[in-house]
């Protein structure tokens, strides 16, 4: 059936979690713990990498910066989520929304950067650790940061003004908790098909090229970890990677389920649940995954603690 071209759209209805009317209490209480919890766990490794001189180091600069990151991308569309079941409304306006949507294209962009960015940082310390200090200066750091920060910044920027060129009739219901791209696109009047591409091409080049970094950095980590000659020490240059490797499975599987298949293949509850696994779920496991077998960061953690009781 054609969408009708009568009305023009000021606001948008997010039914993400509409269909679960009974549950309304159970869903803003477990976004709510779950939004506190990686907002807690997250500044917490903030304040230790930034109190500890000893995690002045690489790896934890881009820890810190992907704990900023994660706790940016929950910040984007949970307060919203939680607003609207608080107020029982589903609205929010055409402005709000294409500001919502470029935050999360943005930070999301950032999050697979760095979860790149620091798999090349666990190569060079597994296949060049003589090296390590000598490579991975604070130069390269920089623009290994500061470089997806452009790109995360102006990617949005692009998919934002071409969506605010689309002309959107009287149907604005959005079958998901937050304003995406492919929901907003389908609701469009105008021809979309330049839009399309640009998502599927923008989309494919910024997530599949880094994806395919993890990978090649991974092949040469696991050649460089099965030449050494010990058991012990096989284990212990895997479980430098291991925590790395769990949130890459994470972000690239509900990635690929929401943007990686056409159009046609999406379904709400696939799309819904993917988007909750990196914007919600995975931002609260971040601090966990990297501390909880890091004693250096949970000793750094122990000490932030210890201050904060002291002071209160």
């Amino acid at each position: 059936m054609e969408k009708e071209n009568q009305t023009s759209v000021s606001e948008f209805l997010l039914l993400g979690f509409s269909s679960w009317p009974r549950h309304q209490v159970l869903l803003f209480s477990l976004f709510l713990c779950l939004y506190l919890t990686g907002l807690l766990g997250n500044l917490l490794i903030l304040m230790a990498i930034a109190s500890d001189h000893r995690l002045h180091t690489p790896m934890y600069f881009f820890l810190a910066n992907l704990s900023l990151v994660d706790l940016c991308l929950s910040s984007a569309t949970v307060p919203k989520v939680l607003l609207n079941i608080q107020t029982r409304t589903q609205s929010i306006s055409y402005p709000a929304c294409l500001a919502q949507m470029y935050f999360c294209i943005m930070f999301a962009n950032m999050d697979n950067f760095l979860l790149t960015v620091m798999a090349y940082d666990r190569y060079v310390a597994i296949c060049h650790p003589l090296h390590y200090s000598t490579i991975m200066t604070q130069s390269l750091c920089a623009c290994l940061v500061a470089v997806p920060w452009v790109i995360a910044t102006l990617n949005p920027l692009l998919h934002t003004l071409m969506m605010a060129h689309l002309h959107f009739c009287s149907d604005n219901v959005i079958h998901h908790f937050f304003c995406d791209i492919n929901s907003l696109l389908s609701l469009a009047c105008s021809d979309t098909s330049l839009n399309q591409l640009m998502v599927l091409g923008t989309v494919g080049l910024i997530f599949v090229v880094p994806s395919g970094c993890i990978l090649a950095s991974y092949a040469r980590i696991i050649s460089a970890v099965m030449k050494i000659p010990s058991a012990q020490g096989k284990l212990k240059a895997f479980s430098t990677c291991g925590s790395h490797l769990t949130l890459v499975i994470f972000f690239y599987g509900a990635i690929t389920g929401i943007y990686m298949c056409p159009s046609s293949n999406h379904s709400t509850e696939k799309d819904s649940a993917a988007s909750v696994i990196f914007m919600v779920v995975a931002p609260v496991l971040n601090p966990f995954i990297y501390s909880l077998k890091n004693n250096e960061l949970k000793g750094a953690l122990k000490k932030v603690l210890q201050q904060r009781k002291t002071f209160s």
